[in-house]
């Protein structure tokens, strides 16, 4: 996109699924910016080229803008001084209380001061606890920056990994959380070509929901407010996920199909249907980690969330009834061949950052399976912590990890696990049983294409299987197996 005449010089401090993501979308709405990170090799790697995680649109954008409104550097104090407004995206891990740890975010409040030297806009873009923002002050203060030379504000980021470009591009929000009316002005000129519409005119701009028609609408609060608003979201969506796993547990016991029932709340449009998803829980880099930080910030203000408790509960135990599923259908797993689809936390990203499907892989090597699991996306990192070894095995196709194997789990939802050959799979796997964690496929269609099918919150098979049953389903002697 052609820079306008808006066109403000911005910082991002931080080159993670956030701040990269932030970095290269800025751009393409015409700012200059200058992305940091203390990574030497990264930014080598960033400088050079590469593209260090799995997001649609991301390696377009960047090859477009990376050495000329974009670029890549380990110089904080530079960046800052040339910017208008300095984004910080790094990272906020839980800590072993389940608080923020945000020792990052100290360390780059710190550095900023001591580089400011005209008024600049300092904004929050990392997730970050009610309180934070006042702190960033107090530690730019503490380093000898008078207060008319800076204002902290709060823009919380809404994106979904997999999907984040378009999120950011089209987003369903814009929160601003601004102290002041100078600080809110320059951040109101920084999302203006999205905004105003005018991005959606431009030939080549990411197509997505968002229209010159509808663009996304503004939401200017209090700092506290806007911190409020990302953590409330989050936890709200987690909680969303456990109630609609729970349901569908009741769904399974009761012999009623949670599809049709996760339909029928979804078309209340005080609910709505987006995360009414059964399956085998949440994961990731944001929703564990800011349910708990979210409780934690409740505890410190004297609030009794004890409803967060129950959804973090609830989400560790839909990872054991599932495992508890594929143990109804094998009855023992030491020797067994598993085939596994999907290792990310969901389908999309190769981010395997609480991944429940991850979780499920190590219990199943710890009972003794041998694993062979394809990922689109996933595997290197996955790798990182589950390193390749005689009973784990990575595949580069669904029907290699299928090939022989007693039973086939999915475990993220792919586009391409939901568009399997049911004839070929049923002729590669050695017993035609397929566990579905994500309810990619119909019940019906799998029974009547031959497949031992066990999914979330559906009839059918609610029960243990027989063991004896199970474990001598008929082989296939046409392929030579048996």
């Amino acid at each position: 996109m052609d820079a306008k005449r808006n066109s403000a010089t911005i910082a991002v401090v931080g080159s993670g699924y956030v701040g990269l993501v932030a970095s290269a979308c800025f751009a393409e709405i015409g700012h200059r910016v200058v992305c940091v990170d203390n990574d030497e090799a990264k930014v080598r790697m960033l400088q050079e080229g590469g593209v260090p995680i799995h997001e649609e649109h991301l390696p377009e954008l960047l090859a477009r803008y990376r050495g000329k409104t974009l670029e890549f550097t380990t110089d904080l104090r530079a960046a800052t001084q040339s910017a208008q407004a300095v984004f910080i995206a790094v990272g906020t891990p839980q800590s072993e209380t389940g608080s923020a740890d945000l020792s990052y975010v100290d360390a780059v409040a710190s550095e900023i001061a001591r580089s400011i030297d005209s008024y600049k806009v300092i904004v929050e873009k990392s997730t970050v606890p009610v309180y934070t923002n006042e702190w960033i002050r107090r530690v730019v203060e503490r380093n000898g920056v008078p207060k008319d030379l800076f204002d902290v504000t709060s823009n919380p980021e809404f994106l979904r990994e997999g999907t984040a470009v378009v999120d950011f591009l089209h987003a369903d929000r814009i929160v601003l959380g601004a102290p002041s009316d100078r600080s809110a002005e320059i951040l109101r000129n920084i999302y203006e070509p999205l905004t105003s519409g005018s991005y959606y005119n431009v030939p080549g701009s990411v197509p997505g929901p968002r229209t010159a028609l509808d663009p996304p609408p503004v939401l200017q609060t209090s700092t506290k407010a806007a911190e409020i608003i990302k953590h409330a979201s989050n936890a709200f969506l987690a909680a969303k996920i456990s109630f609609i796993n729970v349901v569908a547990n009741i769904c399974e016991a009761a012999g009623a199909d949670v599809e049709e029932v996760a339909r029928g709340i979804g078309m209340d449009s005080r609910i709505g249907p987006k995360f009414l998803r059964a399956g085998v829980g949440y994961g990731g880099s944001c929703f564990p980690k800011d349910v708990a930080a979210f409780r934690h910030v409740a505890e410190q203000v004297g609030v009794d969330f004890a409803m967060l408790h129950e959804v973090e509960k609830i989400n560790e135990e839909q990872k054991q009834r599932f495992f508890q599923k594929i143990r109804s259908a094998l009855w023992t797993f030491r020797g067994k061949k598993i085939g596994v689809l999907g290792l990310a936390f969901k389908g999309g990203t190769d981010d395997i950052r609480e991944s429940p499907a991850v979780d499920i892989v190590k219990k199943l090597l710890t009972e003794g399976s041998n694993v062979y699991a394809y990922d689109p996306a996933a595997a290197k990192r996955c790798q990182e912590i589950i390193p390749e070894s005689a009973r784990m095995h990575y595949v580069d196709d669904p029907y290699v990890a299928a090939q022989d194997a007693d039973a086939l789990l999915i475990l993220n939802d792919w586009q391409e696990f939901a568009e399997l050959d049911l004839a070929k799979l049923h002729y590669t796997l050695r017993y035609p049983i397929v566990i579905d964690g994500r309810n990619l496929y119909d019940a019906a269609t799998m029974s009547k294409a031959g497949f031992t099918y066990l999914s979330m919150g559906r009839p059918g098979l609610a029960q243990p299987l027989d063991p004896v049953g199970a474990f001598f389903l008929p082989r296939r002697r046409e392929n030579g197996k048996g």
